[in-house]
């Protein structure tokens, strides 16, 4: 079934055994319920440790169970506390470091454990991976982090604005789907049906409950806090553990991933720390990289874990990084992420909606637009955890009178940018308090502008003077082609994908009155792309 689903997988090396449910201590006694599925053969194996909120069904026991285990390793897949059965009270975050380590106490105690031991796991099972690489046991002999978070601060917040949808995904997520594919699916199509009366609350705090079922404490707690240097948060960010490891670690996320930034951020800390580390970016969201990428992302990390587990590294490919180039639809292999590049590329907005390479002479206003929080511009695909993620054609958003745009003229050449894009925004506003949304788009010569990365910032300003603020728009890989044009999109939101901007500088939970803003754009303003130096 697997194979009939996913052309491409490597054959069967072994049968597969299951011992289900041999439950192994916590940090504070609770029995995690643990599944181990191993090799029908003999001799010794190493071992994958996944440990997991969601549960140990679909999909985590075909993708992670049985397809590893069937490549020659012990695959121990593990309830986090308070989850899938396991005892203890699940809290985001704050327990994975100390069960992570009394796991795998409990393993060198089996007998079939022979000291070698590699983790691997998408999203939160990222997470639980640098929960354990923050004091490594000396078992540990590699890493893969698919998709992987390691700051939940950052999933939930964005500069002090509130990551909504995120918020309701997860929350359900986690709430649900360690407790099988029924209960999951019937609060997925609950959260559907009830989703407009959640995002559209006045106050929004609270407003899940109906939606998920009930309250979720440490839901509650996430969206509460929007500062980071909050003492709620402290101890919440694994990132220091990717400084000082020396683990060997690979790294896979996609372009339109709602975590691709923490893994950019993760592959520079180990770069910058010296450890050995490889980054694959495919064309996926945050779900399709285990769906429709899948073939290339257990590739990738198969290949990974037999030459650092195995002592085979047949399966390497030759260089440190593998990118797909957006916009034509073909993989680069590249020695580093960012490649060495050429000076960047800024673009200037100018009258009349275009944009150009001439800078100003001034910082005179270009154009204005008024966003009322009523009736808030909405979000259209981008790197999300729901399935409207991705890249999408966004006319119908560009047409709101909401909605800024400065394209520039058709190209005569391709356009190569390959890095960290990000927008130098100067700003005025009427009221003192907004939102800017920033997106680069590709505009084909049919007219469909489609979205390539974004990102959002929060400024205040007085009176009518202009404020700067730089927003970063995320990482990318693209190819503008001959015909295409560069557009550059700026509103004041993207809700529900982040909670709307009230206007009046209160919290967005606890906002009740919400005041429109007329938002002023002024020509000191610039997006800077990243050329790339070399032939793509």
């Amino acid at each position: 079934m697997m194979r009939a689903t996913w052309r491409g997988l490597p054959a069967k090396r072994h049968e597969v055994g299951w011992e289900p449910g041999p439950a192994a201590p916590a940090a504070d006694g609770s029995p995690l319920i643990t599944d181990h599925y191993f090799p029908r053969a003999e001799g010794d194996f190493p071992t994958l440790l996944v440990r997991s909120p969601y549960g140990r069904g679909l999909p985590w026991s075909p993708q992670y169970g049985l397809l590893f285990a069937e490549q020659g390793f012990h695959v121990v897949l593990q309830s986090c506390r308070g989850t899938g059965g396991s005892g203890g009270t699940f809290d985001l975050w704050r327990n994975e470091a100390a069960d992570g380590q009394a796991t795998v106490s409990w393993l060198r105690e089996q007998p079939w454990f022979n000291g070698t031991l590699g983790t691997v796991g998408p999203s939160y099972l990222g997470y639980t991976q640098w929960a354990l690489a923050l004091d490594p046991p000396p078992e540990l002999k590699a890493m893969v982090v698919q998709v992987g978070l390691h700051d939940p601060y950052a999933l939930f917040h964005a500069d002090g604005a509130l990551r909504l949808e995120n918020v309701l995904a997860v929350g359900m997520g986690m709430t649900y789907q360690h407790r099988g594919m029924g209960p999951f699916l019937r609060a997925t199509l609950r959260l559907q049906r009830r989703l407009r009366d959640v995002i559209t609350a006045r106050p929004l705090r609270g407003a899940y409950v109906s939606a998920l079922g009930g309250e979720v404490p440490w839901l509650d707690a996430v969206m509460t806090h929007p500062d980071p240097e909050d003492t709620f948060w402290h101890g919440a960010s694994a990132a220091e553990s990717a400084e000082r490891l020396r683990v060997p670690t690979a790294l896979i996320t996609g372009w339109h991933d709602a975590l691709a930034d923490q893994t950019f951020e993760q592959y520079e800390r180990l770069r910058r720390g010296g450890c050995e580390t490889a980054l694959l970016v495919g064309p996926w969201t945050h779900t399709s990289a285990l769906q429709q990428g899948w073939p290339e992302v257990f590739a990738e990390s198969l290949a990974w874990l037999r030459a650092h587990l195995c002592a085979d590294p047949a399966g390497l490919r030759p260089t440190a990084v593998r990118v797909h180039i957006g916009g034509e639809s073909a993989w680069r292999d590249l020695d580093e992420w960012p490649p060495t590049a050429a000076a960047a590329a800024p673009w200037y907005p100018a009258p009349g909606g275009h944009l150009t390479q001439q800078a100003p002479t001034d910082s005179a206003p270009v154009a204005s637009f008024r966003y009322d929080p009523a009736d808030p511009t909405p979000s259209l695909g981008g790197p999300l955890l729901s399935r409207t993620a991705g890249p999408r054609d966004n006319s119908t958003l560009e047409a709101r009178d909401d909605v800024l745009t400065f394209t520039g003229p058709p190209l005569t050449e391709p356009l190569d940018i390959l890095g960290p894009v990000s927008a130098r925004l100067s700003i005025s506003t009427d009221t003192g308090h907004a939102d800017v949304f920033t997106r680069l788009c590709d505009v084909d010569p049919q007219g469909r502008s489609i979205n390539i990365c974004d990102g959002l910032g929060r400024l205040r300003t007085t009176e009518d003077v202009p404020s700067q603020i730089t927003v970063a728009m995320s990482t990318t890989a693209h190819r503008f082609a001959v015909g295409h044009r560069i557009r550059w999109q700026i509103s004041g939101g993207a809700h529900p994908r982040y909670a709307r901007n009230p206007g009046t500088g209160e919290p967005p939970v606890d906002a009740t009155a919400y005041a429109p803003v007329r938002i002023t754009l002024h020509t000191d303003s610039a997006l800077t792309l990243p050329r790339s130096s070399g032939p793509m």
